[in-house]
């Protein structure tokens, strides 16, 4: 999951209310707002170096901003999102830019952000990522997930941590999701295991079988075994020969770290962690834009399945990681859940009874999945990951190393955090379990090693994973020192495993709860 700040200083105010249909029966596709460009420039002045020109597309009005040093400056304008509570909007712009210098974080640069915050959520900043250089018009757009209690927000168009010349036209917000209805499916819920519970980490990103062994002592009896390369980078895997090349060596791997789970009491899901055609700028997965991509993403999970169907220690097919579409389809490529079903339904041809994990779109955060209804395969089970508030688990992650500083429980943001928000934040992903009953998997879930407090997060959510009946790995084992359990709780560069007779209180709190656990396979 990606967080940020606006640190907005030195942008105009326009003070009006553009176009907006306050209907509260929205359909998808429906253009819900439109800023009014015209009106826009009577309401205020724009600030230093802003103008408002008939420059846009046809000789519209536009709003047009240019920077010779880097810095932030634009237009804000007020944007009531009540009308739309619930649903899932896009946001999108025409935007032109010359010579737009590239920021130090990929959400700064050319900025059409909508800010907002609401009691129950905090914060929320939604905005196109990496946008910057020399272009002609195009469409920049997100998503937005509005809250149910979400009010005033605040439209920004500028520039930040740039310099360099931007022209916005036709900003507008669409539907994109609407609540489905759901229906409670008879019987009991299916989990593809007859344990009590599994309970486990996320993989090293290599196989070594003295990890098999330590995780045994542990008591672990869940691997979530990451695929995965170029995490983080944008425009990756475009050469599909090499992309199987890299695939043929993973699935080499895996078939090692398989072996190694039967021997040792544990169950693996299989997380093909990175696609074919990898991310786009924005982190919109390629193949939900690019047919071959996704064609060949389907091709990729008939050759797991076909190798691994049957194996012991597989609990589940994980198909995607992360998904997250903030760009249309089109016509004749699947979505971020259809692309799922596609993979879904070659699995079932080739391996009709082992798990498939579903994961939503922006990160698989739990948000989401107010906008989910259950798909029609069988044996699926629903996957959800839990970072939030990110700028507690990530804090000194996605930015320079720094020295903790927000601590759990607190005020983070512009709410108090607890153990009772962690469970209203999860409360969508409660709601679809209660009323589909479906079985949840917590994928990932974790907080940095420096994190204050971090210890009593990864109770507190752990405690509400448990009540609820979820399988849960945590994130990670021996893949990075920033999440390890087995490096002190502190500081940042403190790089140094503990020494065997010590524990780490992060530690201390998950192998409370793997002592629990019961052997997931039987001795081979």
């Amino acid at each position: 999951m990606f967080y940020q700040r606006s640190g907005l200083v030195g942008w105009a105010i326009v003070l009006l209310m553009a176009v907006a249909t306050g209907s509260e029966a929205v359909e998808v596709g429906e253009v819900v707002y439109t800023l009014d460009m015209n009106q826009a420039a009577k309401s205020a002045a724009p600030p230093a170096g802003g103008q408002w020109v008939d420059e846009g597309p046809g000789g519209s009005r536009c709003f047009k901003l240019s920077r010779d040093q880097r810095g932030g400056a634009g237009v804000s304008v007020p944007v009531d999102l009540s009308p739309w509570r619930g649903t899932v909007l896009t946001l999108s712009a025409r935007v032109k830019a010359d010579h737009v210098s590239e920021p130090a974080a990929t959400y700064n640069g050319v900025k059409c952000m909508l800010h907002f915050a609401t009691p129950s959520t905090g914060e929320h900043w939604r905005n196109p990522s990496g946008v910057h250089g020399t272009f002609d018009w195009k469409t920049i757009m997100c998503r937005v997930l509005v809250p149910e209690d979400a009010g005033e927000a605040r439209l920004h168009l500028g520039l930040q941590d740039s310099s360099g010349t931007v022209w916005f036209s036709d900003v507008k917000l669409t539907v994109a999701r609407i609540k489905p209805a759901r229906t409670l499916e008879p019987g009991p819920t299916y989990k593809g295991h007859d344990l009590p519970r599994l309970r486990g980490v996320m993989s090293p990103n290599k196989f070594n079988e003295q990890d098999f062994i330590d995780l045994e002592k542990w008591n672990v009896n869940l691997v979530r075994w990451q695929i995965t390369r170029h995490w983080g980078r944008a425009n990756t895997d475009l050469d599909l020969d090499d992309y199987d090349r890299w695939i043929d060596a993973e699935l080499d791997d895996l078939a090692l770290a398989l072996d190694a789970a039967a021997r040792h009491g544990i169950k693996l899901v299989i997380d093909l962690h990175w696609p074919p055609g990898g991310r786009v700028d924005d982190m919109t997965l390629r193949m939900v834009l690019e047919k071959k991509y996704q064609d060949h993403f389907v091709k990729v999970w008939q050759r797991i399945a076909a190798r691994f169907k049957g194996h012991p220690a597989v609990w589940c097919y994980d198909l995607i990681n992360e998904p997250v579409q903030n760009q249309p389809s089109p016509e004749g490529v699947a979505d971020w859940l259809g692309v799922q079903l596609l993979a879904a339904r070659a699995i079932r041809q080739i391996d009709p009874d082992t798990a498939i994990s579903i994961e939503v779109d922006q990160w698989d955060s739990a948000p989401a999945y107010a906008w989910l209804a259950p798909v029609d395969i069988p044996n699926v089970i629903y996957q959800v990951h839990m970072y939030w508030p990110g700028q507690f688990t990530h804090q000194g992650v996605h930015d320079k190393w720094q020295a903790p500083g927000l601590e759990y429980p607190g005020t983070i943001g512009s709410i108090h955090v607890d153990q009772q928000a962690l469970r209203r934040h999860l409360q969508p992903v409660r709601e679809f379990q209660q009323q589909t009953g479906a079985h949840i998997y917590v994928g990932e879930f974790s907080a940095i090693r420096w994190a204050p407090g971090a210890d009593r997060f990864l109770s507190d959510c752990i405690e509400i994973f448990e009540e609820y009946g979820w399988d849960w790995t945590y994130h990670a084992y021996r893949e990075w020192q920033g999440w390890s359990l087995e490096h002190p709780d502190g500081p940042p560069l403190q790089a140094d495993r503990l020494p065997p007779d010590q524990r780490s209180k992060r530690a201390a709190v998950l192998l409370k709860w793997f002592a629990k656990n019961q052997r997931a396979v039987s001795s081979q």
